[in-house]
């Protein structure tokens, strides 16, 4: 990927944020809940000092205990990050369930119901 002259770009922080906490939820956090999570995106403020972190779940029925133990381990998952990407600085992060591909299921049967 190419650099600019000011340096990698915001997308390229977002990835690898994405990637690094991937891969810390596979292989550091033993918090049962957070198992069967992937990270699918992440969007960080204009400055990169707080990123938006979008998860998502095979495990539909248990989402509020998923938001419970990113609310409880963002501090931890926010250690571990530093340690694993070299940013000046970590962002804080803020986690969100991700119902993108909830609403495409919807607004795909809904298509499907016009066509009928």
């Amino acid at each position: 990927m190419a650099r600019s002259k000011s340096g990698p770009t915001k997308d390229t922080f977002e990835d690898k944020i994405k990637n690094a906490l991937n891969m810390i939820l596979r292989r550091e956090v033993s918090d049962p809940r957070l198992n069967l999570v992937s990270v699918t995106r992440v969007e960080l403020n204009q400055d990169f000092s707080v990123a938006k972190v979008y998860w998502d779940t095979y495990d539909n029925s248990s989402r509020g205990d998923i938001k419970k133990a990113f609310d409880s381990a963002a501090g931890k998952l926010r250690s571990i990050l530093a340690k694993n990407v070299q940013f000046r600085h970590t962002p804080s992060l803020n986690f969100y369930y991700d119902s993108q591909f909830e609403d495409e299921l919807k607004i795909t049967k809904l298509l499907d119901e016009t066509k009928s």
